[in-house]
């Protein structure tokens, strides 16, 4: 028979150490120091909704239908904060293997690394390997195939896959897109940065746009190597800022003769040439023009998929304008030829925005606003939604009536609506 020391001697190491120490938390965010608590029986005879722990930040959790899962408690170094990452199901994951998983992740949080953060890592690099047949040149044609649709101006797509398979390609296509890197894109960008500008700098920000993509979709890992801004500033020489180039605009005093030689020419480049001229709307606006779905009576809808600003746009049509209908659509080129027949001075297509700008803004009391509403420029949000209130087309349309008299040589009095006071 036991002596009563003894017997109490016993129970102090059997239980109550046990008991006293089984929620204990170490510094390092473990659970307890005490390992391999559990035993196979205790696994296997672990009842719904029990919280078995193993010691160590180790843990085995049972939901209400009796499923097992492990899962290790820790303190993420990086934020402080408690962090749970799950090591598998029990039925897969036995004993032995989630007590390697759960050492395993201790000795990276020795090492101040978050197990869960170097989990995400290896499982990148893993399917970034997986897919590493994918080529620069097969993703990137990928990328346009998807964007594509969203791009309204097609010469621009032609660029997109030209540009790249001009400096690009011959440099990147062949390797995987996970390994394209600084050095690659250097090589793409060196013999051109200085006597190609623009053209080297749309190329940076297309690779940069895919590179980033392929990030997205995990087939490659790290930072972009394309990256300008703290990276490849730090190699490649600042652009100068460039002058903003100006469309040679005709002048306004000119234009009553000039428009008056315009109707005397019963050209197509003309006629469409003059619709330009008195809506005030850019080339592309008119040359894609459907009028059976755009034209209902003395207004031209503009869709927003055609509009710069992406917003749809109603222009007032005078019955000047409504006299150049119908009209062939030309090109640029047979506009830019109609143009030189009819004046000496330098202008262009697009320039006659300007014209019309600068008669509005000298010649006219019509307020700043209405003739940038009329441009389909965009202005201040909140005057923007006090012109559209009812009154901004009506204000346009005598804008345009007021632009049309003064093309067709009406130099009489300008009607124009006053500022409000």
């Amino acid at each position: 028979m036991l002596q009563p020391s003894v017997f109490l001697h016993f129970l102090l190491i059997r239980c109550i150490l046990p008991t006293r120490f089984k929620t204990w938390v170490s510094p390092w965010g473990l659970e307890d120091t005490s390992l391999h608590r559990l035993t196979a029986t205790d696994v296997k005879r672990a009842k719904p909704g029990a919280k078995l722990a193993d010691g160590g930040g180790l843990r085995l959790d049972v939901d209400r239908n009796g499923n097992g899962s492990w899962i290790f408690r820790f303190t993420s170094p990086a934020t402080g904060k408690e962090r749970f990452m799950g090591l598998g199901p029990l039925q897969d994951v036995p004993l032995a293997q989630a007590r390697d998983a759960a050492q395993e992740a201790r000795q990276l949080l020795r090492q101040s690394v978050d197990p869960i953060e170097a989990r995400k890592e290896k499982r990148a690099a893993a399917k970034v390997e997986a897919n590493r047949s994918t080529t620069f040149k097969a993703y990137a044609e990928q990328f346009i195939n998807g964007r594509e649709a969203g791009w309204k101006n097609e010469k621009h797509r032609q660029q997109w896959r030209n540009s790249l398979a001009a400096y690009a390609y011959p440099i990147t296509g062949h390797l995987a897109v996970a390994d394209v890197d600084t050095e690659a894109v250097l090589k793409v960008l060196r013999p051109v940065w200085s006597t190609k500008k623009e053209t080297a700098r749309r190329v940076r920000g297309r690779i940069e746009m895919i590179l980033n993509a392929a990030r997205a979709e995990g087939l490659r890992a790290g930072e972009n190597p394309a990256l300008w801004r703290g990276h490849l500033d730090q190699v490649l020489a600042r652009r100068r800022k460039a002058e903003v180039r100006h469309h040679p605009a005709l002048p306004y005093a000119e234009m009553p003769e000039f428009f008056a030689k315009l109707q005397a020419d019963t050209s197509g480049a003309a006629r469409m040439l003059r619709w330009i001229i008195l809506t005030a709307c850019r080339y592309s606006e008119a040359r894609l023009m459907d009028p059976a779905i755009e034209l209902k009576g003395d207004l031209w809808t503009i869709p927003a998929v055609r509009m710069k600003a992406e917003r749809q746009h109603d222009v007032p049509l005078t019955v000047a304008a409504m006299a150049c209908q119908p009209f062939e659509p030309v090109s640029d080129a047979a506009l830019t030829k109609c143009i030189k027949r009819h004046t000496d001075s330098r202008a262009t297509t697009h320039g006659f925005r300007s014209t019309f700008r600068d008669w509005a803004g000298d010649c006219t009391t019509f307020p700043r606003e209405v003739a940038e509403m009329a441009l389909a420029h965009t202005v201040d949000d909140e005057t923007e939604a006090a012109y559209r209130r009812g009154t901004a087309l009506a204000k346009r349309r005598a804008l345009m009536e007021a632009w049309a008299g003064y093309c067709v040589g009406e130099t009489g009095n300008v009607v124009a609506f006053q500022k409000a006071s």
